[in-house]
């Protein structure tokens, strides 16, 4: 008989785990909103390991593309644009070049003339630029719904405005979840639950310090094909979305930023992002049309927090989820089935805040 697995949360990790069990448990997803009013309907959706805080972090990020690759079909929104960077200058530039290329990341610098050929419609190409041609983009709203989906046809089951309250539990651990509607019972409850994990594993005495991080994203009106690859400049990062549309994090280098408040409103924030990329675009017209404010996932540390935190429960919260997503579905599951631990895992683990 198939053991019954619960998955909290049905972002993009929460829907990747679940579309790996599926196949090999009986998994029921809960989640208390929609999948698209999540951070991972929020993201913007660059799957990479140019950023990253160690070479055990860069290494995990490089195997996580390689896991996005691995999915296949299921991952046919996913756009295997590459990268074009030049957030920095000078020594800065010649360090990220070098410790890029030392850690075996595909990377190439690009010339003027080059850049010209890959972005005709930028209005003054840097003097210097890296392509990582290995990086990607997605609509993780759209490849969450479609992950479910591929779930749902192994027998998931997603369960939407159901918020847990608690942990059923007895002398053997966890054995399933209390909610706004009555207990849920299972033989094993994974949370993906983002910001709302430190709150819910509180009671359990269970430490996992979560940063407040929060992010603005706005997207233009569509466009026709105006950038070919995701774009990170100095002024910050933007990419093309499938719809045509611009998208622009409201901060420059978003990745690191550490703000955990606005400094203004969204609708100002977004104003001057679009005149920071109005001056890289002649001869177009933009404006935006949609801004939207979600908070990243982030434990203390920045790094993922993944693994079993009592009997019968795991855990698995992180930013970046949409480039480690695919990576965390194989192997989360895998330990979830009793597989064994990972390696991969090994660094993240959640009893480092103990």
């Amino acid at each position: 008989m198939k053991p019954h697995i619960l998955v909290i949360g049905a972002g993009i990790i929460g829907s990747a785990i679940a579309y790996r069990l599926a196949p090999h448990a009986s998994v029921t997803v809960l989640e208390a909103a929609t999948p698209a009013t999540l951070a991972s309907g929020n993201s913007f959706g660059w799957i990479n390991a140019s950023f990253f805080h160690n070479p055990d972090h860069h290494r995990l990020r490089v195997e996580a593309i390689a896991a996005w690759a691995r999915l296949g079909p299921v991952a046919d929104v996913v756009e295997w644009t590459g990268t074009l960077w030049w957030e920095e200058t000078g020594d800065n530039f010649d360090a990220m070049a070098t410790t890029l290329d030392n850690l075996g990341y595909p990377v190439r610098e690009i010339a003027p003339p080059e850049f010209r050929l890959l972005e005709p419609n930028i209005t003054a190409p840097p003097d210097r630029s890296l392509l990582f041609p290995g990086e990607a983009s997605v609509d993780a709203a759209a490849q969450t719904t479609r992950l479910l989906a591929a779930a749902a046809d192994h027998g998931a089951q997603l369960w939407t405005g159901t918020a847990i309250t608690g942990f059923a539990q007895s002398d053997a651990g966890v054995i399933g979840v209390l909610t706004d509607q009555g207990p849920v019972f299972a033989d094993h409850v994974i949370l993906a639950t983002g910001t709302a994990t430190e709150a819910l594993l509180a009671p359990l005495a269970v430490k996992l310090p979560m940063l407040r991080r929060v992010a603005v994203l706005l997207h233009t009106q569509s466009l026709p094909p105006v950038i070919r690859h995701i774009l990170v400049r100095p002024e910050g990062e933007l990419r093309q979305d499938a719809a045509g549309r611009l998208m622009i994090p409201a901060v420059v280098s978003h990745q690191s930023d550490d703000s955990e408040t606005l400094v203004a409103t969204p609708g100002h924030l977004a104003d001057a992002a679009l005149a920071r990329t109005a001056t890289l675009l002649t001869g177009h017209d933009l404006r935006w049309s949609r801004v939207t404010q979600a908070m990243r996932p982030m434990p203390a540390d920045g790094l993922p927090a993944v693994g079993q935190v009592a009997p019968g429960l795991t855990v698995a919260v992180m930013h970046s989820g949409v480039t480690l997503a695919a990576l965390m579905g194989e192997l989360v599951a895998d330990e979830v089935l009793g597989q064994g631990p990972s390696p991969w895992l090994a660094p993240y683990r959640p009893d480092r805040f103990a």
